[in-house]
């Protein structure tokens, strides 16, 4: 079956019309137009992961981001919570695993960017959204434009510019963005204001972000003063039910920017007044697409590699130019001096999450293991890197036929293209459901016919037509169509995948070739590897990597691997793949669990034990004989909670995957383990 797309029709490009843009000490500039992000006057597509410092130990921030950039992220965003570093009005924290500035620095040392999400209210799973203790209790209104609220708004601004005064982009530092404020939808005057304060206080930045989620109308923005920027999660753990959701559509191309979905949880819908966001304005640009999904105590998704790559893969065929996920590293809430810090019905939140598990199921986990869909995710950012600039300009196209949410028979297929050139995209994948095999799927352009696909299994791919492969010394060649999808290149060398169940094919003008390894062509070099190897291959300094299924990173010039053992990996030499070895010694930690008769003591925190009633706590003893590595512990509870010396170090709602625990929080110390009993009051997919 032949499958076709509307008529390709370009939208006018708009230039210079927003009051945002800014250069560095060295004349580059960062600008946006209509439709993508400018950076020294070329298009290119930025990779923001979430990650937040003041939830992570500093000792580690440097290896943590070390590993988000061999990921693919170039752009670090991360929240200041205000009760974070003012728990008590007038003293502040910027110190320790506060440091704000120590964490910009170091993110600059590593080669990243910076986007600072400001408040002052942040969500975030945060207790008060962020919101200190004391703010909540004062008699004026919050989140709103009267003196007395704007005060303490303008004394916390200044506050973030003392600890990050000479790190933004005009002063040749790193930080090139600001987000106001979080899901604020319906009052575009104070997000108006919160920008004109944060330029008074000197957090200037080249871009301004707000979320623009809400109704389908967007969120009321400034109009030109902000970039709106958008998610898409796989799931919604904030729902207030334990069913089983309808199938998202964020499986299929729909150039769907606003997510209604997020923050139903505490957000109404605008009022039906005539408010539109103007989405012709601003390029599509994304800092929540989910790269997992935090568990709430009533709904407990595991997530799969898959859920999260296919939603991406699914945004970028429908034109997303800046590509942000939250969280892309997970973390752990601290405990304060006068309470806990996360998201609690006891704080009128409606959902319960962990007193310290902030991990997310996302691609680099709370204590820093990586995932599957890092990998998966990195075949796209390093694609988006190195592609960017021809990418980024093209437009979306839907095809011929939209699709209804409950259709599993039919191709979900989208375009970008500039009329000439451009990329397919395929998504065979929808979360939690099994989407029928399609034989013989022909997809046409307009400009190319693709040779006919099998599309099987679980599987989201992209391939290019008349894509020009230029070449270092000058000149170009041109790629009519390949069956197999891009990942990057290294000087004239081109590296593709090979999509399972599809037959490797390249088409030149007057060559065609099936399944090479390495092709030659005109002095162009194509390189193609099997699906599961692209997960495993970084580019690292301009060097492509493969690792023997361990996960490669760049740190203070020596190559690492973020598992520990001895690996055989490759590296392209520029005309083959050499071997070489990456050696780093396991020793194997003995965990010794047992069970004890009495409690050692009461808990500390025996409330998360007993959410929604009484429940029946039993208890274990853990211990460790090294520092070294992980204790896996499985137990079938409702919520586990560690206490190491009487103190808790680590919890976890149960959701059918045994809890992962470093052993260097256990070894040497006493060490129980309390487990409370699960009853059958929330969403499983176990």
């Amino acid at each position: 079956m032949e499958y076709k797309f509307k008529e390709y029709k370009e939208t006018p490009l708009l230039k210079k019309h927003l009051n945002m843009g800014g250069k560095n000490p060295d004349g580059e500039e960062i600008n946006l137009t209509s439709r993508y992000f400018t950076r020294g006057g070329k298009p290119f597509i930025g990779v923001m992961g979430e990650f937040h410092f003041s939830r992570y130990d500093r000792h580690e921030w440097q290896k943590e981001l070390a590993k988000m950039k061999a990921g693919g992220i170039t752009i670090v965003s991360t929240y200041l919570f205000w009760i974070y570093h003012e728990e008590t009005e007038g003293a502040y924290d910027f110190t320790g695993d506060n440091n704000v500035r120590a964490f910009v620095e170091t993110c600059a040392d590593i080669g990243l960017d910076v986007v600072i999400r400001i408040g002052p209210w942040a969500h975030g799973e945060c207790r008060n959204g962020g919101f200190p203790d004391w703010l909540m209790r004062k008699s004026f209104a919050l989140r709103d434009n009267n003196g007395e609220y704007l005060a303490l708004v303008r004394k916390w601004y200044g506050r973030i510019y003392d600890e990050v005064r000479g790190l933004f982009y005009k002063d040749g530092g790193n930080i090139i963005a600001v987000q106001l404020e979080n899901e604020f939808v319906d009052n575009a005057e104070h997000i108006a204001k919160l920008k004109e304060i944060a330029v008074e206080c000197g957090l200037i930045a080249p871009l301004y972000t707000v979320t623009g989620w809400n109704s389908a109308a967007g969120a009321k923005i400034p109009i030109d003063e902000v970039v709106p920027v958008f998610g898409g999660y796989c799931e919604a753990p904030w729902e207030n039910h334990i069913k089983r959701l309808n199938p998202s559509p964020h499986y299929f191309f729909n150039r769907m920017r606003n997510d209604s979905a997020i923050g139903t949880d505490l957000i109404a819908r605008t009022d039906n007044d005539g408010w539109q966001l103007p989405y012709e304005r601003y390029p599509f640009a994304t800092c929540e697409l989910g790269g997992g999904i935090q568990v709430t105590h009533h709904r407990r998704p595991i997530i799969k590699p898959m859920d999260i790559y296919a939603v991406s893969l699914v945004k970028i065929g429908d034109g997303n130019n800046l590509v942000g996920y939250y969280m892309y590293h997970g973390g752990t809430n601290k405990i304060g001096t006068k309470s806990t810090l996360n998201e609690s019905k006891a704080t009128g939140y409606p959902n319960d999450y962990p007193i310290l598990s902030y991990d997310f199921q996302a691609p680099l986990s709370e204590y820093g293991e990586v995932r599957e869909h890092y990998g998966l995710l990195n075949m796209l950012h390093m694609f988006v890197q190195d592609f960017g600039e021809i990418i980024a300009p093209m437009e979306a196209v839907d095809a011929k036929y939209a699709l209804p949410p409950e259709d599993t028979a039919s191709l979900r297929y989208g375009m970008r293209t500039d009329g000439t050139g451009g990329f397919v995209f395929v998504n065979h994948y929808q979360r939690l459901t099994k989407l029928k095999d399609i034989k013989g799927a022909v997809i046409n352009t307009g400009t190319v016919k693709f040779p006919a696909i099998d599309v099987k299994g679980d599987i989201s791919f992209f391939m290019p037509f008349n894509m020009n492969l230029d070449i270092q010394n000058g000149g170009s060649v041109l790629l009519e169509y390949a069956a197999a999808q891009p990942l990057c290149r290294q000087d004239d060398t081109f590296f593709f995948a090979e999509i399972p169940n599809i037959q490797a094919e390249y088409k030149f003008g007057d060559r065609q070739v099936f399944n090479d390894n390495i092709i030659e062509y005109h002095g162009v070099r194509i390189v193609t590897v099997s699906f599961d190897r692209a997960k495993y291959m970084r580019k690292l300094s301009g060097t492509v990597y493969i690792g023997d299924r361990c996960n490669l990173y760049e740190e203070n010039g020596k190559i690492y691997s973020a598992e520990d053992g001895d690996f055989e990996c490759v590296k392209w030499n520029g005309s083959e793949f050499e071997a070489f070895t990456v050696n780093q010694p396991y020793r194997k930690t003995n965990i010794i669990i047992e069970d004890t008769v009495d409690a050692p003591f009461n808990p500390k925190y025996k409330e998360e034990l007993s959410i929604g009633g009484d429940r029946k706590i039993t208890w274990k003893k853990i211990s460790a004989d090294s520092a070294y590595g992980f204790a896996e512990i499985s137990y079938t509870g409702d919520t586990a909670q560690l206490y190491v010396d009487g103190e808790l170090a680590a919890d976890d709602y149960y959701y059918g995957k045994p809890w992962r625990v470093p052993c260097k929080i256990i070894y040497g110390k006493e060490c129980y383990i309390a487990i409370s009993e699960i009853k059958d009051d929330f969403y499983k997919e176990f």
